[in-house]
């Protein structure tokens, strides 16, 4: 891989390590300040609320200032809210740090999806993202066992380790990531003309993947919540997650290995991932034993990498170039979304129905995503190659076609040509 995606793998790997704490911001709301399940379920939708315009503005902020300064931005902004909510003494403060934590949570994702998805040829785009989630996953590994140890000593830990860990991640952006280059007025102008949200294949894609968040996100956020249901420890999450990404990072291997896999189509690589989701969350629903409950956890992995390198790399295919941090911004919406409806849909579920129902309802989504996707999803416009990977050769952030467009030559679809940079 290019340098530059190199470090910043390293650098979030890093970041990840810590990434532990918001699955239990419901349980340390619930235990430590006495709030009632509906309250805390509130206070973590506040976050999901807020994580809306973090992704917008890093979308935004990508394309203008560049995705270096804006993912210095959002760690050192998740760092002061971190600590913010492992040292309210009161519910007050911990809904203030979680709305805090929720404006600059998405600010580092867009450029550092960005900097992945532009400095690799098109084709080879899934097997990048496809590494991304890999690399999060290794840090990951280490972020569930320290879960499960800290959070039996005591769940503020876990939010002074996260913030620690988002320091380290910017100081090595810090160091290892080149200076954001400024863009010419005209590509500014270019890219600044580009509008998303008239782009009905992203609208499509957006709403696809909204639905597929509100799901992903019930495994983190209630899945603590839901083991103590089932009269386990809430901290007991940190070993699924822990099993989660292990197989993450073990099946890495496999997918490149997989001929058949690799020549699906990204319609049914996504009909594909959300049938294996759908046995994992069977799995949830039936399983007791912590054996069964990690087999799981395994199968759901399995699809959420197909979903995530397929998804990325046809979102980043469907921008224009420069304006990529946009287009992923836009996109990630459906997480601040999920974000916001995923803890009072799971409270509610498992309020009034159960463990069971919970996991038997998400895995009937599922199942319909996957119809879904065999019959509205955008191609892809190149086929994904899984093969080595070769930089392109340009700054990730560098905007291309501006003349082009600014002079009324762009082509009607800008993906069906090649367009230098002017």
């Amino acid at each position: 891989m290019p340098r530059t995606v190199r470090m910043l793998l390293l650098a979030r790997t890093v970041n990840q390590l810590g990434a532990f704490s918001l699955p239990f911001l419901t349980a340390l709301i619930s235990a430590d300040h006495g709030a009632g399940l509906t309250t805390a379920g509130l206070v973590t939708a506040a976050f999901g609320l807020a994580t809306i315009p973090s992704r917008l503005a890093g979308g935004y902020l990508a394309d203008r200032i560049g995705p270096r300064t804006t993912i210095l931005l959002g760690l050192g902004g998740c760092a002061v809210a971190q600590l913010t909510i492992a040292v309210s003494a009161s519910p007050a403060g911990a809904v203030a740090g979680a709305v805090l934590l929720g404006l600059a949570f998405e600010l580092y994702e867009p450029p550092s999806q960005a900097i992945v998805g532009e400095s690799v040829p098109e084709r080879q785009r899934v097997r990048a993202f496809s590494l991304f989630s890999a690399a999060l996953a290794a840090g990951a590994m280490g972020a569930g066992l320290l879960a499960a140890l800290l959070g039996r000593w005591d769940l503020r830990w876990l939010f002074v380790c996260d913030a620690v860990t988002c320091l380290a991640c910017a100081l090595l952006v810090r160091v290892a990531l080149p200076r954001d280059r400024r863009a010419t007025a005209p590509a500014r102008q270019a890219a600044t003309a580009v509008r998303p949200l008239r782009d009905r294949a992203l609208l499509t894609v957006l709403a696809l993947g909204t639905a597929y968040a509100l799901i992903n996100q019930q495994t983190v956020m209630t899945l603590p919540l839901a083991l103590e249901r089932q009269g386990r420890a809430a901290a007991d999450a940190g070993l699924l997650f822990t099993a989660a990404a292990a197989t993450t990072v073990l099946a890495q291997p496999l997918l490149v290995r997989a001929r058949r896999l690799t020549r699906l189509s990204t319609r049914a690589a996504l009909a594909s991932a959300h049938v294996l989701l759908a046995a994992g969350l069977t799995g949830y629903a039936l399983g007791r034993s912590l054996p069964a409950l990690l087999a799981s956890a395994a199968v759901w992995s399995l699809g959420d990498l197909l979903v995530m390198g397929r998804v990325y790399a046809l979102v980043t295919s469907l921008a224009p170039a420069g304006a990529s941090g946009r287009y992923l911004a836009v996109f990630g919406c459906g997480w601040g979304v999920a974000a916001t409806l995923a803890p009072l849909l799971g409270t509610q579920l498992l309020a009034r129905t159960g463990v069971t129902a919970l996991w038997c309802t998400m895995a009937a989504l599922c199942l319909l995503l996957a119809a879904l996707h065999l019959r509205v999803t955008p191609e892809s416009p190149v086929a994904p190659s899984y093969g080595r990977l070769q930089s392109t050769g340009r700054a990730p952030w560098r905007a291309s076609r501006s003349l082009a467009r600014l002079n009324g030559r762009e082509p009607k679809n800008p993906r069906s040509a090649d367009i230098g940079d002017g």
